[in-house]
């Protein structure tokens, strides 16, 4: 009987500094990942800060500037939107374009942004409705993210 309970006695023992091991080893693992790194900090909130609008703010303001040569007709800062009237490039006065920015999440990322636009060419004092490359819509995407991404930069350093 006294070999049974010194039996168990160990078990618990053994048990309990198997316990402790892990949780050493877990809570060292785990100070690791919030490493002092203080830029990288400041960076990351400067990537999620969002002023009192309801999207990224960087992706708002990369955008604005962005479509500032075309005459806005609807923006709303709080559901993200941007549309501008019918743009005519004074080079080409037979085409012109219209676009319109969906800003779809406080984050800063390239599935928060959606560009969309639409193109008429004139025909016989008429405009008619004409495909826009795709490769037109992605430019512009990529413009307003590098553009948010140095207005983040700019705002941590």
């Amino acid at each position: 009987m006294a070999f049974s309970s010194l039996r168990n006695s160990s078990r618990q023992t053994a048990r309990s500094i198997f316990g402790a091991a892990m949780l050493g080893t877990a809570s060292l693992a785990l100070s690791a990942c919030g490493g002092g790194d203080d830029q990288r900090l400041r960076t990351d909130l400067a990537a999620a800060r969002v002023t009192s609008i309801g999207v990224n703010s960087y992706l708002w303001r990369a955008s604005l500037e962005t479509l500032s040569f075309m005459p806005l007709t609807q923006t709303d800062s709080n559901g993200g939107v941007l549309v501008t009237d019918w743009y005519v490039d004074p080079n080409n006065p037979n085409e012109r374009v219209k676009v319109s920015v969906a800003i779809l999440d406080q984050d800063l990322r390239a599935d928060a942004l959606r560009v969309a636009a639409s193109r008429q060419v004139m025909q016989n004092g008429n405009w008619v409705e004409a495909p826009v490359q795709a490769a037109t819509v992605q430019r512009l995407e990529d413009i307003i993210l590098t553009k948010a991404r140095d207005l983040r930069r700019s705002a941590v350093s």
